[in-house]
């Protein structure tokens, strides 16, 4: 009897890259392992969206659609190459007009595409089905999703196999057209068993012909054990990655799953071999890049505060940026309780982001003393109906700081009403820049806003670690120094620490700028001057928003702490500053 053939998706190049190095790898430094890849005879590849669209413009200076079109000459018409979609996100945090859904799908499809995996992180069906009309329209392959995980302990009335048949019977009522079925765990929190139930029940409910598929990480430590279970169950498909972008954070590798299925009746279709040697070059092509530890550790953690293996990296990478990354473990653990008051949206981009951000806030700025944006944003229903309904304690925080009612008003009509999610407002923004309006840079501009403008001006910088360009550790002799002093030279050597022999005569501390504090505006946190929103001579009053501060994708804003007159601004757009850090200085 001849052994099933399940389609294996190589995530390499999309979840791969997000999730071990925040999704920063130039193609011209991967393109290589690629055609190693195609050579092993792989034939499915994700090959962009999700986070692998804005990170090329805000971090890599790359055109995402440039990427594409080579990704899709080295490969060929045959295979099928896949992308991710955030629903009426599309590839953005933010939702999307009618307009950008529609254009997402359309170039999309102009640049290679030949499935989108759609996705709802709140799983409301109304944000699945005019996406996933636009992507059939357009002649695209709809993979839809329902997306999973496991709630913190205690914790009930979503996310289990009778909520995922609910949501799979809506949208069957809803009629959106799709192509195939994934459940997709961003957070690899599901369990095997509830993995086997619920493809168990998607296999009863379907047509038998429609695939199904499960897309899982390994980051809790059960992916093997999940796929295992929804190949028992009847799934048709499962995603795998490639050394050194597998594990850990990553998707099990290619390698792994085919010595689990050893003496099973399912057949990848690949060689061993092969495989090996491509993750041989794989391998080779990313050795100057930076491998952070955590991306190929296993958490036990992970199921009491689900963050992605997508999120996870990426938002060490943005902490260690702005020389933060200590605060981690406490902010991972003060997600388990943003997950629980925030009615269950299953923790996968941009809701793992809105979660990430707001227990990041409690640790920097206390429990619950300020609200972010995006979370704020969902409990209020901006972003579509949560799984359940948040806490109302939480939802009137929201209200309060956000300055926003509750709504239940669809999110894409919202977005709709909103002048600058308009292809037109879009376009005179690019006009005003002296820049061409192609429907491309139409999209990159209404997708990555200032970011995408500025790499259409060509001010995009490159920020990617690697190996070559990090400080190097100081070596045995790199503490010994030759200093000239008024022509004279002496041999300085210089050694970690107080001797307790040194005779200190004064010690006093010069406050940065030389300023008394009370005349200076400092960074309540580490980031990226994003906005100066004062000009030096300018009469402000206490409370004044006059600079804004990106980070962890957050737009942190500086309050004037005084009424006063700006003497001097102390930063640039652009630059990096440090928590009391001195943006502004009041005259005396």
């Amino acid at each position: 009897m001849a052994k099933k053939f399940i389609d294996v998706m190589d995530t390499s190049f999309r979840d791969g890259f997000q999730s071990i190095y925040g999704a920063r790898v130039l193609m011209e430094d991967f393109f290589p392992a690629l055609e190693a890849a195609k050579e092993a005879g792989i034939k499915h590849f994700e090959f962009g969206g999700g986070a692998r669209f804005q990170s090329l413009y805000f971090y890599l200076n790359e055109d995402a659609f440039l990427m594409m079109d080579k990704f899709r000459k080295i490969v060929g018409e045959e295979a099928n190459l896949q992308t991710l979609s955030r629903g009426i996100n599309t590839v953005t945090l933010d939702t999307g007009s009618r307009e950008l859904i529609d254009l997402h799908a359309k170039l999309f499809a102009k640049h290679g595409t030949t499935t989108i995996r759609n996705f709802d992180a709140l799983n409301d069906v109304n944000n699945l089905k005019f996406s996933g009309e636009c992507i059939t329209k357009h002649g695209l392959k709809h993979e839809i999703v329902i997306t999973l995980m496991d709630l913190p302990p205690n914790c009930f009335g979503a996310h289990d196999v009778a909520f995922y048949e609910r949501i799979l019977r809506e949208i069957l009522v809803a009629e959106i057209p799709f192509s195939s079925l994934c459940f997709k765990d961003a957070s690899g929190t599901s369990n095997p068993e509830k993995i086997y139930q619920t493809i168990k029940m998607a296999r009863s409910i379907l047509p038998s012909q429609t695939h199904i598929r499960l897309h899982t990480h390994e980051t809790a430590g059960v992916s093997i054990a999940c796929y295992l279970a929804a190949l028992e169950a009847g799934a048709d498909g499962i995603d795998l990655a490639a050394a050194p972008v597998s594990g850990g954070t990553s998707q099990p590798d290619i390698l792994t799953m085919m010595h689990a299925i050893k003496g099973k009746n399912y057949d990848f279709g690949l060689d061993l071999e092969k495989i090996l040697k491509y993750e041989e070059v794989f391998k080779e092509c990313m050795s100057n890049y930076f491998l952070p530890p955590e991306s190929t550790m296993v958490s036990p953690l992970i199921p009491f505060s689900p963050m992605p293996g997508g999120a996870l990296t990426a938002n060490t990478q943005m902490m260690r940026d702005n020389n933060i990354l200590d605060k981690f473990p406490e902010v991972i653990k003060a997600m388990r309780e943003v997950v629980e008051k925030g009615g269950f949206g299953t923790s996968v981009t941009p809701v793992s982001q809105f979660y990430f951000q707001q227990a990041f806030n409690n640790v920097m700025f206390g429990k619950w003393k300020k609200i972010a944006d995006g979370y704020g944003k969902m409990v209020l229903g901006y972003f579509g109906k949560t799984p359940v309904s948040p806490d109302e304690e939480i939802v009137k925080l929201a209200a309060e700081q956000l300055k926003l009612e509750p709504t239940t008003e669809l999110a894409v009509d919202l977005a709709d009403k909103d002048e600058s999610k308009s292809l037109t407002y879009i376009k005179t923004l690019l006009e005003k820049e002296g820049l061409e309006t192609s429907e491309e840079n139409i999209f990159i501009a209404g997708a990555c806003k200032e970011k995408g403008i500025a790499f259409l001006k060509g001010e995009a910088k490159v920020n990617v670690r690697k190996l070559s360009t990090m400080p190097k550790p100081i070596s045995a002799d790199e503490n010994k120094f030759t200093v000239s002093v008024n022509g004279n030279k002496y041999h300085v050597e210089l050694h970690a620490g107080f001797d307790k022999d040194v005779n200190v005569k004064n010690i006093q501390k010069i406050p940065q700028n030389e300023i008394p504090n009370e005349n200076a505006i400092e960074a309540g946190i580490s980031g990226n001057v994003f906005k100066i929103l004062v000009k030096e001579n300018d009469a402000i009053k206490a409370g004044q928003v006059v600079m804004i501060l990106e980070a962890m994708k957050m737009e942190i804003e500086v309050q004037a702490t005084k009424d006063g007159i700006i003497e001097q601004i102390c930063v640039q757009t652009g630059d990096a500053v440090s928590e009391g850090s001195a943006l502004a200085i009041y005259k005396d």
